[in-house]
């Protein structure tokens, strides 16, 4: 879990579409938000943006296999001086009217995310039901989940009962002028770099049908570029941070490679 207080600092996004509107009129609404993306493309950014934008603290939760209803909620601890509840990352952020992050919300198990319900409709409540109170989510509080339907296709989804309980948002890769100036931004590498970086992801990502399970990110391709402006050479920097991270597979590697070695020439 990790909490964000408020911060003047303003996190850099730089928005695709009208993305921004349509969350903000969710916040005012009191809509939770569901955001659907390939990894790496700007969704925990995003997020962290709007959390900024609209002056909310923000709580982010990484969800996975093991995360349990409790993990959310709290639970009853025993201290030298007895048992006391200490309210969970999502209870916390009812109480307090925060922005909750619930990151690649699939992962968690499916008894988990049902707590969530109670939260995204009208009622805007949390039954706890260990201490037998019911939270009333504060002013502010807005619930927003984000996966990759891509990855999980075929593995795990989101209930029907579930989902249309949120509105949802298609985030993807941003064009390639875009791509190009958030690399140069997070990144501060030149001009030159960048776009040689993007041009190599756009002929990476035609490999998806190759087998690729998934393609280069946004978020490699800074790492990538990080490498390079502190002293790697720009291929080595990329086999690091751009192409190993993505498949183990022999002959993938080399066609990637490959590419690498053409548009660094």
């Amino acid at each position: 879990m990790t909490v964000t207080a408020m911060t003047p600092a303003e996190p850099y996004y730089l928005p695709a579409g009208n993305e921004i509107e349509i969350f903000e009129r969710c916040h005012e609404q009191c809509l939770a938000v569901m955001l659907k993306g390939p990894t790496g493309c700007g969704k925990t950014r995003f997020v962290e943006h709007m959390a900024w934008r609209l002056k909310r603290p923000l709580i982010t939760i990484a969800c996975h296999d093991d995360l349990a209803a409790s993990d959310l909620i709290g639970r009853f601890l025993i201290t030298h001086e007895g048992t006391r509840w200490q309210d969970g990352p999502l209870t916390r952020a009812a109480r307090e009217g925060a922005i909750c992050y619930l990151d690649e919300v699939v992962e968690a198990r499916q008894d988990t995310v049902v707590i969530l319900h109670a939260l995204t409709d009208h009622r805007r409540i949390l039954p706890i039901d260990k201490t037998g109170e019911t939270v009333q989510a504060a002013p502010g509080f807005q619930l927003v989940v984000s996966y990759n339907p891509g990855y999980q296709r075929m593995l795990k989804d989101l209930k029907p009962s579930t989902r249309q309980r949120f509105v949802a948002m298609d985030l993807d890769f941003p064009g390639s002028e875009q791509e190009i100036e958030i690399v140069q931004q997070e990144s501060g590498t030149d001009h030159a770099t960048a776009h040689a970086l993007v041009s190599l992801a756009h002929r990476i990502r035609s490999l998806r049908d190759r087998g690729l399970a998934e393609v280069p990110s946004t978020r490699l391709l800074i790492a990538t570029a990080l490498l390079a402006k502190n002293g790697i050479p720009i291929i080595e920097a990329c086999y690091a941070g751009l192409i190993s991270p993505l498949s183990d597979d022999d002959s993938l590697v080399a066609a990637m490679r490959d590419l690498v070695n053409a548009t660094f020439v």
